[in-house]
């Protein structure tokens, strides 16, 4: 049985909760966050605490945390030696306070109150400097049901930004759709199964291939058509950026 301790009540803590407790061999010892009020909900399902000096003793202690608040954290835990890890994408193993034996475990993966998420479905990047620590990382992860990839820390930001292109950045053209279609009186479900469509094509094919519209076969009168239905400044910009991103990757 590996015990964790929990520090942090945002979305990922939330989530790595919920998966820990339907695990058989991961227990919650503890859930520490500055404010009680987001852990009440969960009083009678762990033990809680706004005290870090109330911290008992676990195998392992995951910060999920914003960024910035990770060093600082991790600098005023109350003990040494012990296995402390974050779950950041972008923030580097060396950034917890040498005094604990570091790591990182990184559910690579979007995050949303009150939408379910199966772990099956979210990789775990994990990585230590004590090689000792890997195997317990490891356990962890595919406790919750999930794949768990050795990653280092420049390769996990590189994953971080990636994860921003394909889906904060996707995410955002996707509302951009939506006040499109809005302005027309057009139903967005509509544009749905284009939506899965293209996600499911990447996964047997590279995005070079999968690549199709206007811009890759320099439809020039298209384009045009399309600039000129664009009312907002801001989405034309877009539109013309990506035109030409798409028209330089395939040679138009």
């Amino acid at each position: 049985m590996i015990s964790v301790s929990i520090l942090g009540a945002g979305n990922v803590a939330t989530h790595l909760f919920k998966a820990f407790k339907k695990a058989k061999s991961v227990s919650v010892n503890q859930w520490y966050n500055r404010h009680l009020a987001p852990l009440e909900t969960y009083r009678n399902e762990v033990s809680i605490t706004d005290d870090l000096s109330q911290l008992t003793k676990s195998d392992v202690y995951i910060i999920a945390v914003s960024d910035d608040a990770v060093a600082k954290l991790s600098s005023n835990l109350p003990f040494e030696g012990r296995l402390v890890v974050h779950t950041s994408g972008s923030v580097g193993i060396h950034d917890l306070d040498k005094k604990h034996q570091r790591g990182v475990f990184y559910p690579l993966q979007t995050f949303t109150k009150g939408a379910d998420v199966d772990f099956a479905d979210v990789p775990i990047c994990i990585e230590v400097l004590e090689r000792e620590n890997l195997p317990l990382l490891q356990e962890l992860g595919e406790a919750i049901g999930s794949n768990v990839y050795k990653v280092n820390s420049d390769q996990r930001r590189a994953l971080h930004l990636a994860a921003v292109f394909v889906n904060n950045f996707t995410n955002q053209l996707y509302r951009v759709a939506h006040e499109i279609t809005e302005s027309q009186g057009v139903e967005f479900e509509i544009l749905k199964p284009l939506i899965t469509e293209t996600a499911k094509k990447v996964q047997d094919m590279s995005p070079y291939m999968a690549q199709t519209g206007p811009a890759k076969r320099n439809d020039k009168k298209t384009i045009q058509k399309h600039l000129k239905l664009l009312e907002n400044p801001q989405h034309e910009a877009i539109y013309k950026l990506l035109t030409s991103s798409i028209k330089k990757t395939h040679g138009r």
